[in-house]
């Protein structure tokens, strides 16, 4: 799985048909998180009594969690996450990697890390900008505690819990991401670009930054179409992204 999922999300993000994205499980949860029995024939192999070459073999190894994860955050498109379920563990540094992030009524959440013994994978790095509660985030991490979906959305994680379970959350992020395909592809891409940029940046040099984007994309015929639209009272019709040259 984590070598397949960023193929999978480096293939949609370069696919100009593909407007939005949305993540979801088919399965009765999201996720319940690492599959211990894989971490555990990893990481732990026997015979490795050498303290700095188990270090540097584990490394890439983490590496590579890191990256499948990145990949979803890397998406040029929106990424919309429907939760059901229990999402535990990796579960939590998945979902910090979505832009949107719905939640049906019986999902709960837990950054379970302390209780197999490690700080983390890539949690830490995002979900305390998600969310806007120190202490709550603190608490969620060092004591590995279970939290509800009215939770989540209260500290910020999630921006609507839906009633019912996982039809009616995936029904409700597929509303969304029809609304959001019907929009610009140009002004979406440069719009989660700009926003990735502006959490790790401060706030003058995020400004120059999309002053410089702007000045590169505003003339696109999107602009135009959106305008024009805008004083006959029609809706938008923008044409893909396209990958020639």
């Amino acid at each position: 799985m984590w070598q397949e999922i960023p193929k999978i999300f480096d293939k949609l993000s370069l696919d100009p048909e593909v407007r939005v994205v949305i993540l979801a499980s088919s399965e009765r949860a999201f996720t319940g998180g690492l599959d211990l029995k894989d971490v555990v024939s990893k990481f732990f192999a026997e015979g490795a009594s050498d303290v700095a070459r188990t270090a540097l073999r584990f490394k890439p190894m983490l590496y590579e969690f890191q990256r499948a994860i990145d990949a979803i955050e890397n998406c040029r498109v929106p990424v919309i996450a429907a939760v059901h379920g229990v999402a535990f563990g990796i579960g939590i540094d998945i979902l910090s990697a979505c832009d949107v992030r719905y939640a049906s009524e019986n999902a709960t959440f837990s950054i379970k890390e302390v209780d197999m013994g490690m700080a983390d994978v890539g949690t830490l790095a995002r979900f305390p900008k998600i969310v806007g509660n120190d202490s709550s985030t603190r608490e969620a991490a060092i004591s590995a505690g279970i939290f509800a979906a009215s939770e989540a959305e209260r500290v910020g994680f999630v921006s609507k819990v839906v009633p019912g379970g996982k039809q009616e959350v995936f029904d409700a992020a597929l509303a969304t991401a029809r609304e959001i395909a019907s929009k610009s592809p140009v002004a979406m891409v440069g719009t989660k670009h700009v926003l990735l940029h502006s959490r790790d940046h401060a706030v003058s040099e995020n400004l120059d930054y999309v002053a410089v984007w702007n000045a590169a994309t505003l003339r696109t015929d999107d602009t135009t179409e959106a305008i024009k639209s805008f004083f006959h009272n029609l809706r938008p019709r923008f044409s893909p992204l396209t990958n020639k040259l």
